[in-house]
């Protein structure tokens, strides 16, 4: 096999909320993989600054842009500034999500819109202006998506976030449907549950949602972050050209199983 087929060199990935978290393991996954970054994020100048800082430590080229993925014209406007500032964008990683725990009888219609609008149409704003760019240009492409676990399973107060999620699924797959032709692939990552700061307030104190985590994944353990990143550049690299429409959950084994392993 040849070992290249992994190689990014000479590519330029947008991840959109590359600031901290899984974003920013995968972000450094392909910049490791020799990918120069786009790094964007809607919240905080500061907190992009940072973490460029991170990524500059690591030796890794990475550019900041802020970004509101919801907003179509300035999604326009931005990725016309990448283009003449960094050159044009051959990975598109669609990061960026909220989530809002709340039950569907007492979530308001604007907090549904929210999620629903950050975690999928988003998506689609970005994915499509990308997109367009490639196809003038008639350029390969990579689109990955993150998705979650639940794209396939519910849970109490997440309702607005499994729909969103779910509704992704199948937006990868539209997006496979009809750019495949194009040599743009376009496929998922699902997630289980990583050891992040975000959920370090879990993973400490004996909160029994620890236990309960550990105890339902096969793999015994929370994620690393870094065990994303294989996938990611599995999924951007030439070594995934004919894999398109799919979702690859990173999960430890969570979705193969109905609860915990049994113990003989």
């Amino acid at each position: 096999m040849n070992k290249n087929l992994f190689d990014l060199t000479g590519k330029t990935a947008l991840i959109t909320g590359a600031t901290h978290g899984l974003g920013m393991a995968i972000a450094k996954a392909l910049g490791h993989a020799g990918a120069q970054l786009i790094v964007t994020s809607h919240s905080s100048r500061e907190k992009l600054d940072k973490a460029l800082e991170v990524y500059k430590n690591e030796n890794l080229v990475a550019y900041g842009y802020m970004l509101d993925v919801n907003e179509e014209n300035q999604v326009v406007e931005v990725l016309g500034k990448i283009e003449k500032e960094v050159g044009p964008v051959d990975i598109l990683v669609n990061n960026a999500g909220i989530i809002k725990r709340i039950p569907l009888v007492d979530m308001e219609v604007n907090e549904w819109q929210e999620v629903l609008n950050t975690n999928l149409t988003g998506t689609f704003i970005l994915s499509k202006h990308v997109v367009k760019s490639m196809l003038k240009r008639k350029a390969p492409g990579k689109i990955i998506n993150m998705c979650s676990m639940m794209s396939e399973l519910g849970r109490d107060t997440v309702g607005a976030y499994a729909a969103a999620k779910g509704g992704l699924k199948m937006l990868t797959r539209n997006m496979a449907t009809e750019w495949a032709k194009f040599n743009i692939q376009a496929n998922g990552i699902g997630p289980g549950y990583f050891a992040t700061d975000q959920t370090a307030p879990i993973r400490v104190g004996g909160n029994p949602m620890n236990e309960f985590i550990v105890n339902r994944t096969p793999a015994g353990k929370w994620g690393d972050p870094d065990e994303l990143g294989g996938t990611a550049v599995f999924l951007a690299s030439e070594a995934s050209s004919f894999v398109n429409g799919q979702i690859i959950y990173v999960d430890g084994g969570i979705l193969a199983t109905i609860g915990k392993p049994y113990e003989h």
